[in-house]
C-alpha cells in the first residue's frame, strides 16, 4: 500500500490515509488527481494489500452553479449606493477572489489537518419540499444562505464540496477537513438549521477518521508497512 501510495503522488496526484473511528471501516484512504484511469489502477492497486474494500465513492470537483458573479456584484454594490471608480475597482477585487475561489474548489490542494470527515448527500424531491421544482434565484438565494454560514468557519475547516449525479448513488460528497473534530459536529449541526438543508437535504452515511502518515495508519489497524500482519 505505501508504495501504492507514493507512485499515486509522484504522477500528480493526492492521497489521504486516515485511520477510520468506529466500526464501519478500519482505513480510508481519499485520492484526488486530474486522471481517471490512474485513479482507477490505484483503486486496485489498494486491494493488493490485505484490505477488504467495504465502501466507496466516486465524485468530480467542479464549480457550484450557484456561485456570485461580477454582475452579482455590481448589481448588490449599486444597490448600496457605491458608483464610479470606487464601484470598479471593488468589483475588479472581487472578480480576483472568485478566479481564487473557483480555481480551489477545481483543483484544491488538500491540506494535511487531523480530521477528516466525509459524507454524501442529495437534495430532496418530496411533495412539497422538492428542490428540482424551485426557481433557480430561489435555489442561489438558499444557497447563498447556507455558503454564509459556511464562511463563518473559514480558517477552523477545509469544506471540499466535489459532484456526483449521474455518477454514484448521491448527488454530492462533502468532505471536511480539520484540526478539531469538535469543528465537525458544529458545522453540520448549524449547517442543518439552515432552509437549504431543513428543508431539502437528505445525507449518507458519515465516516470520520484520523488523518495519518501511511505506515502509522497502517500500523493503526495491525498491518506492517509491507502489507503483511503485525505481531
Amino acid at each position: 500500500m505505501l508504495d501504492a501510495v507514493a507512485a499515486l503522488e509522484a504522477s500528480g496526484h493526492q492521497a489521504l490515509v486516515f485511520a477510520v473511528l468506529g466500526h464501519k471501516a478500519d482505513l480510508g484512504v481519499m485520492a484526488l488527481g486530474p486522471d481517471l484511469a490512474r485513479l482507477q489502477a490505484f483503486q486496485h492497486e489498494l486491494t493488493g494489500a490485505p484490505l477488504e474494500p467495504v465502501w466507496s465513492y466516486v465524485s468530480l470537483t467542479e464549480q457550484s452553479e450557484y456561485t456570485s458573479t461580477a454582475d452579482d456584484e455590481r448589481s448588490r454594490l449599486v444597490a448600496e449606493g457605491v458608483s464610479g471608480d470606487e464601484l470598479d475597482e471593488k468589483v475588479a477585487a472581487f472578480a480576483e477572489r472568485m478566479a481564487h475561489y473557483v480555481d480551489a474548489r477545481l483543483h484544491p490542494q488538500l491540506p494535511h489537518r487531523a480530521v477528516l470527515g466525509f459524507y454524501p448527500m442529495s437534495k430532496r424531491r418530496d411533495a412539497g419540499a422538492n428542490w428540482y421544482e424551485l426557481p433557480f434565484a430561489e435555489r442561489k438565494r438558499l444557497m447563498g444562505g447556507h455558503a454564509k454560514v459556511g464562511r463563518t468557519y473559514a480558517g477552523r475547516v477545509l469544506q471540499l464540496i466535489t459532484g456526483s449525479t449521474g455518477l454514484d448513488d448521491w448527488e454530492w460528497g462533502v468532505t471536511l477537513l480539520t484540526d478539531d473534530p469538535v469543528v465537525l459536529k458544529e458545522i453540520v449541526n448549524e449547517m442543518r438549521f439552515d432552509e437549504a438543508s431543513a428543508r431539502y437535504a437528505e445525507f449518507g452515511p458519515f465516516f470520520t477518521g484520523l488523518v495519518l502518515d501511511p505506515a502509522d495508519a497502517l500500523a493503526r489497524v495491525g498491518l506492517t508497512a509491507n502489507g503483511g500482519a503485525g505481531s
